[in-house]
Protein backbone atom coordinates (compact mmCIF):
# COMPACT_ATOMS: atom_id res chain seq x y z
CA UNK A 1 0.00 0.00 0.00
CA UNK A 2 1.48 3.22 -0.88
CA UNK A 3 1.38 6.13 1.46
CA UNK A 4 0.48 9.15 -0.77
CA UNK A 5 1.21 11.54 2.04
CA UNK A 6 4.30 10.52 2.74
CA UNK A 7 5.10 9.97 -0.88
CA UNK A 8 4.25 13.46 -1.55
CA UNK A 9 5.87 15.14 1.10
CA UNK A 10 9.09 13.33 0.19
CA UNK A 11 8.62 15.24 -3.36
CA UNK A 12 7.74 18.37 -1.89
CA UNK A 13 11.28 18.20 0.20
CA UNK A 14 13.09 17.37 -3.04
CA UNK A 15 11.71 20.32 -4.18
CA UNK A 16 12.69 22.25 -2.18
CA UNK A 17 15.89 21.25 -1.45
CA UNK A 18 16.25 21.74 -5.58
CA UNK A 19 17.05 18.21 -5.96
CA UNK A 20 14.51 18.31 -9.15
CA UNK A 21 15.19 15.30 -10.74
CA UNK A 22 14.10 13.31 -7.67
CA UNK A 23 11.00 15.29 -7.34
CA UNK A 24 10.06 14.81 -10.58
CA UNK A 25 10.59 11.10 -10.06
CA UNK A 26 8.39 11.12 -7.11
CA UNK A 27 5.74 13.76 -8.77
CA UNK A 28 5.59 11.13 -11.90
CA UNK A 29 5.30 7.90 -9.42
CA UNK A 30 2.20 10.18 -7.72
CA UNK A 31 0.61 10.63 -11.06
CA UNK A 32 0.77 7.25 -11.97
CA UNK A 33 -0.49 5.44 -9.27
CA UNK A 34 -3.22 8.30 -8.62
CA UNK A 35 -4.33 9.33 -12.10
CA UNK A 36 -7.31 11.44 -10.83
CA UNK A 37 -5.53 13.70 -9.12
CA UNK A 38 -4.95 16.90 -11.21
CA UNK A 39 -2.07 17.93 -8.68
CA UNK A 40 0.78 16.01 -9.36
CA UNK A 41 0.96 16.61 -13.03
CA UNK A 42 0.99 20.31 -11.98
CA UNK A 43 3.70 19.75 -9.66
CA UNK A 44 6.30 17.63 -12.39
CA UNK A 45 5.88 20.55 -14.38
CA UNK A 46 6.98 23.03 -12.00
CA UNK A 47 10.40 20.60 -11.83
CA UNK A 48 10.63 20.96 -15.19
CA UNK A 49 10.51 24.48 -15.45
CA UNK A 50 12.64 24.99 -12.20
CA UNK A 51 15.40 23.42 -13.77
CA UNK A 52 15.63 25.65 -16.56
CA UNK A 53 14.42 29.11 -14.28
CA UNK A 54 14.81 28.10 -11.21
CA UNK A 55 13.24 31.29 -9.78
CA UNK A 56 10.37 30.89 -12.08
CA UNK A 57 9.53 27.32 -10.73
CA UNK A 58 9.72 28.16 -7.47
CA UNK A 59 7.68 31.06 -7.85
CA UNK A 60 4.74 28.61 -9.44
CA UNK A 61 5.39 26.32 -6.82
CA UNK A 62 4.62 28.93 -3.77
CA UNK A 63 1.64 30.37 -5.59
CA UNK A 64 0.50 27.19 -6.46
CA UNK A 65 0.55 25.35 -3.13
CA UNK A 66 -1.79 28.31 -1.77
CA UNK A 67 -4.52 28.94 -4.16
CA UNK A 68 -4.78 25.48 -4.96
CA UNK A 69 -6.34 25.21 -1.33
CA UNK A 70 -8.46 27.79 -2.20
CA UNK A 71 -9.70 26.77 -6.19
CA UNK A 72 -8.20 24.01 -7.22
CA UNK A 73 -9.16 25.09 -10.83
CA UNK A 74 -8.98 28.20 -11.23
CA UNK A 75 -4.78 27.72 -10.03
CA UNK A 76 -4.55 25.11 -12.30
CA UNK A 77 -5.77 27.35 -15.28
CA UNK A 78 -3.87 30.41 -14.10
CA UNK A 79 -0.69 27.72 -14.06
CA UNK A 80 -1.40 26.57 -17.79
CA UNK A 81 -1.82 30.00 -18.91
CA UNK A 82 1.21 31.43 -17.07
CA UNK A 83 3.68 28.16 -19.03
CA UNK A 84 1.77 28.28 -22.09
CA UNK A 85 2.89 32.07 -22.36
CA UNK A 86 6.34 31.09 -21.16
CA UNK A 87 6.58 28.91 -23.76
CA UNK A 88 6.79 31.36 -26.57
CA UNK A 89 3.09 33.52 -26.43
CA UNK A 90 4.75 36.72 -25.92
CA UNK A 91 1.61 38.78 -25.92
CA UNK A 92 -0.71 36.44 -23.57
CA UNK A 93 2.98 37.13 -21.27
CA UNK A 94 2.27 40.54 -21.92
CA UNK A 95 -1.12 40.00 -20.94
CA UNK A 96 -0.67 37.98 -17.81
CA UNK A 97 1.95 40.57 -16.91
CA UNK A 98 -0.06 43.24 -17.02
CA UNK A 99 -3.02 41.55 -15.02
CA UNK A 100 -0.40 40.69 -12.16
CA UNK A 101 0.80 44.04 -12.03
CA UNK A 102 -1.57 46.51 -10.00
CA UNK A 103 -2.77 50.00 -10.99
CA UNK A 104 -0.21 51.38 -7.93
CA UNK A 105 2.77 49.99 -9.25
CA UNK A 106 4.61 50.68 -12.48
CA UNK A 107 5.59 47.59 -14.25
CA UNK A 108 9.32 47.57 -13.45
CA UNK A 109 11.74 45.12 -12.64
CA UNK A 110 11.74 45.98 -9.08
CA UNK A 111 9.49 47.67 -6.63
CA UNK A 112 10.96 49.61 -3.44
CA UNK A 113 9.89 48.01 -0.05
CA UNK A 114 8.61 51.16 0.82
CA UNK A 115 6.15 51.39 -2.18
CA UNK A 116 5.61 47.60 -1.71
CA UNK A 117 4.28 47.86 2.06
CA UNK A 118 1.56 50.48 0.67
CA UNK A 119 0.49 47.97 -2.32
CA UNK A 120 0.07 46.08 1.04
CA UNK A 121 -2.24 48.27 2.68
CA UNK A 122 -4.35 49.20 -0.83
CA UNK A 123 -4.84 45.29 -1.33
CA UNK A 124 -5.83 44.56 2.00
CA UNK A 125 -3.17 41.51 2.82
CA UNK A 126 1.06 41.00 2.12
CA UNK A 127 -0.31 37.41 0.56
CA UNK A 128 -2.64 39.15 -2.45
CA UNK A 129 -0.11 42.09 -3.06
CA UNK A 130 2.83 39.65 -3.16
CA UNK A 131 0.67 37.40 -5.94
CA UNK A 132 -0.03 40.48 -7.85
CA UNK A 133 3.55 40.99 -8.13
CA UNK A 134 5.45 37.54 -7.55
CA UNK A 135 6.00 37.03 -11.49
CA UNK A 136 6.47 40.46 -13.02
CA UNK A 137 8.66 42.41 -10.20
CA UNK A 138 11.18 41.73 -7.57
CA UNK A 139 11.08 43.32 -4.09
CA UNK A 140 14.12 45.46 -3.84
CA UNK A 141 15.08 45.39 -0.42
CA UNK A 142 17.44 48.29 1.03
CA UNK A 143 17.87 47.65 4.59
CA UNK A 144 18.43 45.01 7.04
CA UNK A 145 15.39 45.53 8.82
CA UNK A 146 13.58 45.43 5.19
CA UNK A 147 14.83 42.26 4.22
CA UNK A 148 14.01 40.46 8.14
CA UNK A 149 10.53 42.33 7.78
CA UNK A 150 9.96 41.13 3.95
CA UNK A 151 10.96 36.84 4.74
CA UNK A 152 9.39 36.72 8.08
CA UNK A 153 6.07 37.68 5.90
CA UNK A 154 6.95 35.65 3.29
CA UNK A 155 6.64 32.85 5.60
CA UNK A 156 4.14 33.81 7.58
CA UNK A 157 1.96 33.24 4.19
CA UNK A 158 3.35 30.00 3.22
CA UNK A 159 5.63 31.52 0.65
CA UNK A 160 8.25 29.39 1.68
CA UNK A 161 10.25 28.45 -1.12
CA UNK A 162 10.73 32.19 -2.02
CA UNK A 163 11.67 32.33 1.70
CA UNK A 164 14.26 29.95 1.57
CA UNK A 165 15.60 31.48 -2.16
CA UNK A 166 15.46 34.85 -0.15
CA UNK A 167 17.39 33.93 2.71
CA UNK A 168 19.66 31.67 0.62
CA UNK A 169 20.39 34.46 -1.32
CA UNK A 170 21.28 37.17 1.01
CA UNK A 171 23.01 34.43 3.55
CA UNK A 172 26.51 35.59 2.48
CA UNK A 173 25.75 39.28 3.16
CA UNK A 174 24.47 38.73 6.63
CA UNK A 175 25.88 35.07 7.43
CA UNK A 176 26.57 36.08 11.51
CA UNK A 177 23.63 37.65 11.94
CA UNK A 178 21.17 35.44 14.64
CA UNK A 179 18.17 36.53 12.91
CA UNK A 180 18.96 34.73 9.95
CA UNK A 181 19.19 31.60 11.62
CA UNK A 182 15.88 32.43 13.46
CA UNK A 183 14.50 32.28 9.87
CA UNK A 184 15.79 29.15 9.11
CA UNK A 185 15.25 27.92 12.14
CA UNK A 186 11.25 29.31 11.65
CA UNK A 187 11.46 27.44 7.74
CA UNK A 188 11.95 24.19 9.03
CA UNK A 189 9.65 24.02 11.57
CA UNK A 190 6.71 25.09 9.28
CA UNK A 191 8.10 22.27 6.83
CA UNK A 192 8.14 19.81 9.82
CA UNK A 193 4.22 20.94 10.72
CA UNK A 194 3.58 20.64 6.81
CA UNK A 195 5.23 16.96 7.28
CA UNK A 196 2.89 15.86 9.78
CA UNK A 197 -0.24 17.09 8.71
Amino acid sequence: MINENKLLNEANNYFLEKSYDKALFLYSQLSSFFPKNREYPIFALFCDIASEDEEKGLSLFDYFSVAKNENLDTAIAYVEDTVNAYDGDVDKMMHILEELTNSTVESLDAIRYEDFKTLIESRGSFRIAFEDIMFSTKVAIETKEDFFDFVTKLIDNDFNSTAYSYLDGFNEYFSYDSKIEELYKKLEEKKIATDHK
